[in-house]
């Protein structure tokens, strides 16, 4: 049985479509990144899964509940962590997590959740006095009460430190080890890269692709190919390698050669040419494309940098 199986759903508000007849599903015990631009139908996603929100169509599963008439089963095996959470200014770290246990009628102790996500010395402090990074910590904290089967997190890293970033991950993963599905929703296209085995990109409401990292980069059929040479290559080797179909970008230094390469017969004839030219051809390397640039093909359909026009662009960032 899926973990969560979404099955065309659509959301309208007003005239607005927000999912237009989506279908994915996540299996059990995996990590699965959920990447798209600015309203691009995460935050929906998340809110229908919940039971927040109505679907206008279609149908959503968590565990085989339908989130619409068993959404109290849904959230009674799902930890939850929203952007955008609000605190009880008033109330202290303890008693929150208490809270979220009452609700959870869990026997959580408070202050061993407290220790995990790192604010134990805060636990009798009330929250209004918190930092934007130690009320991310207790809402992580909440999360994890119950030892909840799914675990749902919408940009998680929000707040906080280089520190608690990585601490966030390990608990992504020992969450993950103890058998828990974790949902995890980004625009830190490399956070998502770091911790999950699979991820799906959303573009105007619609899933536009999802695999594994590897599989995109396979769908993706590309790479740089960069050749160390002895001698300055000429502008009319270069303009021979823009020539050969399938290849991208061209940039050259005194001693490297760099080729953006789509398919492995424009990369075999890269090199031919390169080495053809008697430039001192000595080694090469290839570099497979990163999820930033799956990313931008997927929503953006170009990619940014030295394969659009042969010199170095910095990327644009993803909005989720």
């Amino acid at each position: 049985m899926p973990a969560i199986e979404i099955s065309n759903l659509t959301k309208r508000f007003r005239d607005v479509t927000a999912l237009d007849d989506m279908s994915f599903s996540v299996p059990e015990g995996e990590i699965f990144g959920f990447l798209g631009p600015n309203g691009a139908g995460k935050s929906t996603t998340i809110n229908i899964l919940l039971g927040f929100t109505q679907p206008t169509a279609g149908s959503a599963r968590v565990f085989g509940s339908d989130v619409r008439t068993e959404s109290k089963q849904v959230r009674q095996r799902t930890g939850a962590l929203l952007e955008g959470y609000g605190v009880y200014e008033r109330i202290t770290a303890r008693e929150h997590v208490e809270r979220a246990i009452r609700a959870k009628d869990a026997d959580d102790d408070p202050m061993a959740i407290l220790e995990r996500v790192g604010i134990p010395e805060a636990a009798d402090r009330k929250a209004g006095g918190f930092s934007k990074g130690m009320r991310q910590r207790m809402a992580i904290g909440m999360a994890l009460v119950g030892n909840p089967d799914l675990l749902v997190l919408d940009e998680p890293s929000t707040g906080l430190d280089p520190n608690g970033t990585r601490e966030l991950r390990e608990v992504i993963r020992e969450e993950n080890r103890r058998g828990a599905t974790v949902f995890f929703s980004s625009h830190l296209i490399d956070q998502v890269e770091a911790v999950c085995d699979r991820v799906g990109i959303l573009k105007n409401g619609e899933m536009v692709t999802e695999g594994s990292v590897t599989d995109l980069r396979a769908q993706l059929d590309a790479a740089t190919v960069t050749v160390t040479v002895e001698r300055a290559a000429p502008s009319s080797l270069l303009a021979d390698l823009r020539g050969i179909d399938g290849v991208e970008g061209v940039e050259a230094t005194d001693n490297q050669v760099l080729v953006r390469a789509r398919g492995g017969d424009a990369k075999l004839r890269a090199l031919n040419a390169i080495e053809r030219a008697g430039v001192g051809f000595a080694d090469f390397t290839t570099e497979d494309p990163s999820l930033e640039e799956i990313f931008e093909v997927a929503t953006l359909g170009t990619r940014s940098g030295r394969e659009r026009d042969g010199h170095a662009e910095a990327a644009p960032e993803g909005e989720a």
